[in-house]
């Protein structure tokens, strides 16, 4: 049996430089593809195109290794179209043109079909996804694009209204590891020639070490086989050191500005809402090891305790404030245990959003009522005028009575009933709430009195 040597160089590809093995096992055909069988498993959206030899204009979004390349491969194949692959990175408007003149002498010329595919699609500005739109309408070409940002928030709305937008998820475990297995024992593509066997725990640690990325997964098989010496019988082992230190660091997929940034920070934020100390530890490591901004996670935890916790608990937001201090001192890694110490805190603590609902409440009061005028009691009189006008004038100084409040309206007129903060029974806000209660009794008796007196 022919084996390859230590040092033997793989597989040319294009321009004769050396191909990755993840290029080299790219499926050719819908066989060989594994995964997205919410797609392509029988009656779902693309068995149907391709078993009907029907194409539509299409955009796959889904994180990096997940086969959008690929399936655009195997459709223009599928669909007998001929397939011009762009790179929103390096094209732009003039290349999109191009691309339609030679799909309109294509289709004049042979009578066949042309499909447009636009990786990294979010790239392109709004003028270049302008210049699609008529083309896509008028039929030119069949157009496939691919990102993996969130389409809603990077491709322009008339695009996607003439489109369908297609969610490829992260392989699974099982998928991957049947990738891993083709690769191993693929002679022509893979590294079947070598030969190499990978021990269980370390093929369980490659699986689910890259994210459900196969690029990565197929990039690091690669380092740790041909980083391997083989043995007396020739087979390359790879045990599970030999994989860590193939791997490095675990596959992070995470944008500071994109949608998984988005995603992260509100499971975070909903972990804390519903009381889970569990789940905030976990979604605040996995934020911090992707790189986030530390003060950025503690400048949302200051919003929840106010949001979610408010006066149900007055001092997580002193316990918030006190981490973002903490990690200013300290910077990290020493500072990142006192945001653990903070969410924690805000996860056990006891919630309301009494007080964000209340002050919904009375920004659209003042915002209704902007104009209403100050009542002559509350105001400022610096001045003898003033006085003589009536400014301050019977005004109740609270610390003059002994319970050091009195019953006094302190809205303008015709607002005077609005009750805007709701205590709830949980925390200190049970206390608030029950003397804030008497309070309102006493003033509404007041002022049922005066109307009955006018």
């Amino acid at each position: 049996m022919k084996q390859m040597s230590f040092f033997q160089k793989p597989t040319p590809g294009k321009g004769g430089a050396p191909a990755p093995l993840a290029e080299r096992m790219r499926p050719r055909t819908l066989g060989e593809f594994v995964g997205q069988e919410h797609l392509l498993g029988p009656g779902k959206i693309l068995d149907r195109l391709l078993r009907n030899r029907r194409m539509q204009s299409l955009v796959f979004w889904g994180p990096p290794g997940s086969g959008k390349t690929t399936l655009a491969r195997i459709l223009a194949d599928q669909s007998d179209a001929h397939m011009i692959a762009l790179s929103a990175v390096l094209a732009g408007t003039k290349e999109i043109l191009e691309a339609v003149g030679e799909a309109r002498e294509r289709w004049k010329r042979l009578g066949k079909r042309t499909l447009l595919f636009m990786d990294e699609v979010h790239r392109l500005n709004k003028a270049q996804q302008d210049s699609l739109l008529p083309h896509v309408e008028d039929g030119t070409f069949w157009f496939l694009g691919a990102t993996t940002e969130n389409p809603s928030f990077e491709v322009i709305r008339p695009l996607l209204s003439r489109t369908q937008v297609l969610v490829l998820e992260p392989l699974d475990e099982e998928s991957l590891r049947a990738i891993l297995r083709r690769a191993m024992t693929d002679r022509e593509r893979g590294l079947g020639a070598y030969p190499a066997e990978i021990a269980p725990e370390a093929e369980e640690y490659l699986v689910s070490a890259v994210g459900g990325d196969a690029r990565v997964l197929l990039n690091v098989l690669e380092v740790a086989v041909t980083t391997t010496a083989p043995g007396g019988d020739g087979i390359r082992r790879l045990d599970l050191d030999s994989v860590r230190e193939a791997v490095q660091r675990r596959a992070v997929h995470y944008d500071k500005g994109g949608e998984e940034h988005y995603n992260l920070i509100s499971a975070l934020h909903k972990s804390l809402r519903g009381s889970d100390p569990d789940a905030a530890l976990y979604w605040l490591a996995r934020m911090l090891r992707a790189g986030e901004d530390p003060l950025y996670i503690a400048r949302r935890m200051v919003r929840t305790a106010s949001e979610d916790i408010g006066l149900a608990d007055p001092r997580a937001l002193e316990q918030a404030m006190a981490a973002v201090r903490s990690f200013e001192f300290l910077g990290s890694p020493e500072g990142e245990l006192a945001l653990a110490q903070a969410a924690v805190y805000l996860a056990l603590a006891p919630k309301s959003n009494a007080l964000y609902t209340a002050f919904k409440k009375a920004r659209a009061a003042a915002e209704e009522s902007g104009d209403a005028p100050v009542p002559l009691p509350l105001r400022n009189a610096p001045t003898e005028l003033m006085k003589r006008l009536g400014y301050g004038r019977d005004y109740l100084y609270p610390h003059d009575h002994p319970e050091g409040w009195v019953p006094e309206n302190y809205l303008p007129d015709g607002l005077e009933d609005r009750e805007f903060f709701h205590p709830t029974r949980r925390g200190w806000e049970k206390r608030f709430g029950e003397e804030l209660n008497q309070r309102r009794q006493r003033v509404r008796h007041k002022n049922r009195s005066a109307k009955a007196h006018d």
